[in-house]
């Protein structure tokens, strides 16, 4: 069974799920970072690809991605560092990033890579389901690398169902049309996160932007299986202290 399905099979309470990119605050952050989130109750990891031009990002996260860029970070050295922790890391990870960013590596090439390290699934926010249904579904299937969509408030309910139809992971649902780290509330998504779930959808849900307290979470968890954390997160680890020290304190507000 796929590590994300176990983590949604076996839940007892709301899956928190932190989202970071990969390089940031260092280049060598990455395995540090995963430690530290999986010691401290993070029950699955969206491992951030730093791009150049990330049209979903808000300040907080396009920062830090620059920033990784600027480290040095890139696909290969990517994998490397993960290859290194393979062996002993317990907590899926999905990868998120941009299919320009997959193209120029190779899109085979970076499925078997994500299956050599243990990839649980990968999130690509800009490649539309009928390209990927069309052109693509055979390879992400042939690798068993789940394709993760994003659905969002102006998402209609025939395209979830397909969309429902096409995961074997869990869907995505972007609490508002804006980029990430707004100053919208989670609220305000209310009447979109209930008509979701008024579907009945087999697969999880997954609520992602503009989740930032334990009141967050809380309150996506009522319509969604979970959260996801990525601005806060990185806000917290931009802290003076050490990244095992704000990792720790950050995730004690939710775990």
């Amino acid at each position: 069974m796929n590590k994300l399905k176990k983590v949604f099979n076996n839940k007892e309470n709301s899956i928190v799920s932190i989202y970071f990119s990969a390089g940031f605050p260092n280049l060598d952050s990455t395995s540090k970072i995963i430690k530290s989130l999986t010691a401290n109750g993070a029950d699955f990891i969206e491992v951030g690809i730093p791009f150049s031009d990330p049209l979903a990002d808000g300040p907080t996260i396009q920062e830090s991605g620059s920033i990784a860029l600027k480290n040095g970070m890139n696909l290969s050295i990517l994998f490397d560092q993960l290859n290194e922790i393979k062996d002993f890391n317990t907590v899926p990870l999905v990868m998120m990033g941009y299919w320009n960013s997959i193209l120029q590596f190779g899109v085979e090439r970076f499925l078997i890579s994500c299956k050599s390290v243990g990839i649980a699934g990968a999130i690509l926010p800009d490649l539309p389901l009928e390209v990927y249904d069309r052109e693509y579904k055979v390879l992400f299937e042939k690798h068993e690398i789940p394709f993760i969509f994003l659905i969002s408030p102006q998402t209609s309910e025939e395209r979830i169902k397909k969309i429902d139809q096409l995961s074997n992971g869990f869907i995505y649902a972007v609490s508002s049309s804006s980029t990430t780290g707004n100053k919208n509330g989670i609220e305000s998504a209310e009447p979109y996160l209930k008509r979701i779930q008024s579907y009945q959808l087999k697969n999880p849900i997954v609520t992602g932007f503009n989740i930032k307290t334990k009141k967050d979470v809380e309150f996506a968890s009522q319509f969604t299986d979970g959260v996801v954390i990525g601005s806060a997160f990185i806000n917290a680890i931009k802290k003076n202290a050490s990244l095992e020290e704000n990792i720790s304190e950050f995730m004690s507000e939710y775990k």
